[in-house]
């Protein structure tokens, strides 16, 4: 791959940055990192105060793009995300004020908090890069990513996600508690001031676009083709799971796939990125079919399930 140095060079910058105010947690910056370079959505998804908003707001500031962050509540309506058309007094027109969506990068803080319709607002965003106000669309910028937060363990005054929506996340990840090292560095930071704030960008649009186009140049062999074609079909078939993944799901599997291998510094993917992503980019696509009568978390019983699945299966050399 020509100008491979070059591209090591700016995906390994990028990381090192979020690890600046994120340490002890690179597998999951890569993934963070991977998903922005494949062009999808990520949902980060942990209980509170283990830096999930820090996390999405570090990749953000880490690229000289634009940034809005949405804080979900109850109250929020769809205009206050999309947009909204005013009366202009001068001209007597009505002229569309567009709102957060229209950034390039999107933190929606604790997702689940808001109402099924106003969750709605980012299905076409997330999905066609667009939205429609008053028959009127709009093309959102480039790059767009959404990076969504929910607390999976508190349902008081939330709105689980519709399945639709699941859909359109590209990974589901979580950070994780630090380690008992990492958390002595961040009790042992000398400044007070939110240490996310001092981070300066290290990549601007252009270049994370053109690295998004060098991801589709990743190089992915017909028997790996093969086998991620083996892992969905199996997540339609199997008798405990009532939802398959989606053909969307089969091409944001495809696609962070190669954008993982660029990330490891390599144009072509391996059977171990397949792997590794499984639980990342499959779990919270199926539906279970003890989860239609249950309450409550069903997160790890989905990872379990893609693992059984995993090895279940014949992997290709």
């Amino acid at each position: 791959m020509q100008g491979r140095t070059a591209v090591e060079t700016q995906i390994g910058a990028l990381i090192d940055n979020v690890e600046r105010v994120i340490f002890g947690k690179r597998d999951v910056v890569e993934l963070c990192v991977a998903g922005l370079l494949a062009r999808g959505h990520i949902l980060i998804e942990d209980v509170p105060g283990i830096g999930k908003t820090t996390l999405a707001h570090a990749l953000a500031k880490s690229i000289n793009c634009s940034f809005a962050r949405v804080q979900f509540t109850s109250d929020l309506l769809p205009s206050d995300i999309i947009g909204v058309s005013v009366l202009d007094e001068s001209s007597k027109h009505f002229q569309f004020r567009p709102g957060p969506i229209f950034s390039n990068v999107v933190l929606a803080d604790e997702i689940n908090r808001t109402t099924p319709k106003t969750q709605s607002a980012l299905l076409e965003a997330m999905n066609e890069r667009r939205v429609s106000v008053d028959n009127v669309t709009y093309s959102l910028p480039r790059p767009f990513i959404v990076l969504a937060t929910q607390n999976p363990v508190e349902y008081e005054g939330t709105y689980p996600l519709p399945e639709s929506q699941l859909d359109r996340f590209s990974l589901r990840l979580r950070v994780g508690y630090p380690g008992k090292d990492d958390e002595v560095r961040i009790l042992n930071r000398k400044d007070g001031s939110f240490p996310v704030e001092q981070l300066e960008p290290v990549l601007d649009a252009d270049e994370v676009i053109a690295l998004q186009d060098r991801v589709r140049e990743v190089k992915v062999d017909d028997t790996l083709v093969d086998y991620i074609m083996a892992i969905v079909q199996e997540t339609r078939q199997r008798d405990d799971i009532d939802l398959g993944v989606s053909p969307r799901g089969t091409m944001s599997f495809h696609q962070t796939a190669q954008a993982c291998a660029l990330v490891d510094g390599r144009d072509y993917v391996t059977p171990d990125d397949i792997k590794a992503l499984a639980v990342a980019v499959l779990s919270h696509r199926i539906i279970l079919k003890s989860q239609r009568m249950t309450t409550g978390t069903t997160t790890e019983a989905a990872e379990k399930v893609i693992c059984e699945i995993l090895d279940s299966l014949h992997v290709p050399l």
